[in-house]
């Protein structure tokens, strides 16, 4: 192994050293990737889901803080927030990871679909951007993320609650970059392709062959891992992307470049 290859190895485990973190829908996915690359390069990291499974993140990444809500709940926010100022002394990172989504054509959409869809992924992502804003600020600045879609740039049949929640978030994050920028806090957004994860098991019971078929749409010929992902959302909250902010980055393999 090369001295440089030693350095960057250095540099990457210490990324995040004194930093805290609070990441929603942590509990599996791109959000228990993200955690892991937190945690694995120094961060502090408060890990918030409603799923049964948050509870063994603590064990397997230890010094991990769980913290079960439902990101729709306003008081959940402000909760997870103040988990992270009384564990850590503050926060520095937001990752806003937890999402629905929703597989019907607009004529079979029901109000409380569309409630259901933008009350995760629109209002719950609010709820957390404007909590930490205000910690974000008291520490002198910070990094907001969210996970987006390609959906909010492209139309997906079967998909109008979903695409609307993340065309909304997307806004959302040009308008935190643009009243963060004086308080030192930069708000980016990752435009994620299809992801390889069980998280369309709970809306598809084909769901294997609906991640094929979109795999061959992309022009790398697969869909993504929650690792790759996970990586962008971190380069995005680190010093290396410390003029970067507003931005929507692509990260689907393509799929939206024709």
């Amino acid at each position: 192994m090369t001295s440089m290859s030693l350095s960057v190895e250095a540099v990457e485990t210490a990324e995040f050293a004194g930093k805290t973190a609070l990441v929603t829908g942590a509990a599996r996915g791109i959000g228990k990737e993200t955690v892991a690359l937190l945690h694995a390069r120094g961060a502090h990291v408060v890990a918030l889901d409603l799923r049964p499974e948050l509870a063994s993140l603590a064990q397997e990444f230890p010094g991990v803080v769980t913290v079960t809500g439902d990101v729709t709940v306003e008081e959940t926010a402000s909760r997870a927030v103040e988990s992270a100022v009384d564990a850590f002394g503050g926060l520095d990172i937001l990752v806003n990871n937890a999402g629905r989504t929703l597989n019907k054509p607009v004529t079979h959409t029901t109000a409380e679909d569309w409630d259901s869809v933008m009350d995760v992924n629109a209002r719950g992502a609010f709820f957390f951007a404007r909590e930490a804003f205000r910690a974000l600020a008291e520490r002198g600045g910070g990094a907001i993320v969210s996970t987006g879609s390609y959906a909010s740039a492209v139309g997906l049949p079967e998909g109008v609650a979903y695409s609307a929640s993340k065309g909304a978030l997307a806004q959302v994050t040009k308008v935190l970059a643009l009243e963060g920028g004086p308080l030192g806090i930069r708000a980016n957004l990752v435009a994620a392709g299809v992801v390889e994860t069980d998280f369309l098991d709970t809306f598809r019971l084909d769901s294997r062959a609906y991640l094929a078929s979109f795999g061959n749409l992309h022009p790398l010929g697969r869909v993504a891992r929650p690792r790759e992902i996970a990586e962008v959302l971190c380069f995005l909250v680190s010093p290396r992307s410390s003029f970067v902010t507003g931005a929507v980055l692509a990260a689907d393999g393509g799929f939206t470049a024709a």
